[in-house]
């Protein structure tokens, strides 16, 4: 959940295109110049904003503006999507994966505002993120992160089939300082594994 970000992905970045994907309750797709309001009253949250890298706090309307021009732009082997409610189309977070750096690994992060935490969309929204990059790139391993101090995202990523891999120390502007984060992946084998083992239960 960490890194969700976009200013430090350069151009020449390897990707996909963003096409809409469902799960359960929500839908991911592109974000719309008419998801502005929801889009600042979300992310302009102190709760999310420290609890990702460059997320600015406040978060205002160019801000909003900006990844919303971001979206509309995919690099390969990237996408950046809204979370909405399949119900009844309100943004409620935004999902993407990206590399953050040239010939680094896919990233994928997330959030969600904070009036819709605890209900497991963020689980469903992760789940169809990792979906789509597995079905829709050629990439074979997706890193995450979160700070070690949010255990809701962790069991996101444990859910989602992420494995632990270390720890380290990451600078998040959101948090004002340098954070402690734990770091996961999960690579293309394992993600085909839960996909069919899913199908059998």
């Amino acid at each position: 959940m960490v890194v969700e970000s976009e200013d430090l992905l350069d151009e020449s970045c390897l990707g996909a295109a963003p096409v809409p994907q469902d799960a359960v309750r929500v839908r991911l797709d592109l974000p719309r110049a008419d998801d502005l309001a929801d889009l600042v009253f979300l992310a302009n949250n102190k709760h999310v904003a420290s609890n990702l890298l460059t997320m600015p706090y406040p978060f205002k309307v160019d801000d909003a503006r900006a990844w919303i021009r971001k979206a509309e732009h995919p690099q390969p082997n990237a996408a950046t999507f809204a979370v909405r409610l399949k119900s009844t189309g309100r943004l409620i977070g935004m999902a993407r994966y990206a590399q953050l750096e040239i010939d680094g690994p896919v990233h994928a992060g997330y959030w969600i505002g904070e009036p819709f935490w605890g209900q497991g969309y963020a689980t469903e929204s992760v789940h169809a993120l990792v979906d789509h990059a597995f079905t829709y790139t050629a990439v074979d391993e997706l890193t995450a992160a979160c700070r070690v101090t949010n255990p809701a995202s962790r069991r996101v990523l444990v859910k989602s089939g992420f494995q632990y891999r270390d720890q380290s120390l990451i600078r998040s502007v959101g948090a004002g300082g340098t954070v402690p984060i734990e770091r996961y992946c999960l690579d293309r084998a394992v993600w085909a594994s839960l996909k069919e083992w899913g199908k059998g239960a």
